[in-house]
């Protein structure tokens, strides 16, 4: 797998921006010369249970497989006890992803597949030293000195980057496991156990998150205050993901993907735009539905 084929054109476009702002690659090598990669590694060491084939094998054994088909190295595989489902990936030298106990217990195997496969999304995506840095300023800033009122505009585009990032990780869990299970992931995380939201409509909660545009886009006033509410969120509302990954099921782009890059329509001069996913025909120099180069 490689990035380029699935990674959504929003998280390219806020990566670009956000490596662009004056002072980004200061901040960045600020927090990396205190030590907090070290830090966090250890304090997870010391926390949280290390799996392998020795120890807790039949969870463990999710991951190999998966990072095998993704074609990255085997990041360390970490269980915390907490009845809060939740999983992350951190590191940067040492990267290791980290699954709550509530997590495993709320999941079958097929959606546990999918968050693990979200969060080596991400390792592909080399994502990771950016969450690293985007958590610890949420709550680090004092420690930067100086640079702590310069890194607020960063943290900002720091977290609006990584809402961006979650879609292109479901992406890759999709690829993995397919985009109704990850769909039916986010039920879990949003509604709770199977037996409450087994019967969840998912494309009726995809429309929700046409309803909020609608309301988000409802003047500047709105507008304004639906900003002020997610500017420091790091992941995107669930209903907004569940639409994202069930249009892009729909595309041409998976289906080309999940069919080995070939194209589904039988001809051999079309494929997908890497940034958008519409088709497009061999000659092209611009996308004509996003404008992108090709």
């Amino acid at each position: 797998m490689k990035p380029s084929d699935f990674i959504h054109p929003e998280d390219a476009a806020a990566l670009r921006q956000m490596e662009g702002i004056p002072g980004f690659a200061a901040i960045v090598k600020k927090i990396l010369s205190i030590g907090i990669e070290t830090l966090q590694y250890g304090m997870n060491m010391a926390s949280t249970i290390r799996l392998s084939e020795k120890q807790m094998p039949e969870l463990y054994h999710h991951l190999p497989p998966i990072c095998k088909k993704m074609g990255i190295p085997e990041p360390e595989f970490y269980l915390q006890m907490s009845p809060v489902p939740n999983a992350w990936t951190s590191g940067d030298t040492r990267i290791y992803i980290t699954v709550t106990s509530g997590l495993v217990e709320m999941m079958n195997e097929k959606e546990l597949d999918s968050v693990i496969a979200h969060e080596c999304g991400h390792i592909l995506c080399r994502h990771v030293l950016y969450h690293t840095v985007a958590r610890w300023l949420s709550s680090g800033l004092a420690n930067l000195g100086i640079l702590g009122t310069l890194a607020i505009p960063v943290q900002y585009a720091l977290c609006y980057w990584s809402r961006k990032s979650e879609l292109s990780a479901d992406r890759a869990a999709s690829i993995i496991t397919s985009p109704e299970i990850v769909a039916s992931t986010m039920a879990r995380l949003s509604g709770g156990p199977k037996s409450i939201t087994a019967n969840i409509d998912l494309n009726e909660w995809a429309k929700q998150a046409d309803e909020y545009d609608k309301i988000q886009n409802d003047g500047l006033w709105n507008k304004a205050l639906q900003l002020s509410v997610i500017a420091g969120l790091d992941h995107p509302f669930s209903a907004v993901r569940v639409r994202e990954i069930l249009k892009w099921g729909d595309s041409e782009q998976y289906r080309i993907i999940k069919n080995g890059g070939i194209p589904t329509n039988g001809s051999a001069n079309s494929t997908c735009c890497p940034m958008c996913g519409a088709s497009i025909q061999n000659g092209w120099k611009f996308c004509r539905n996003c404008g992108q180069k090709l």
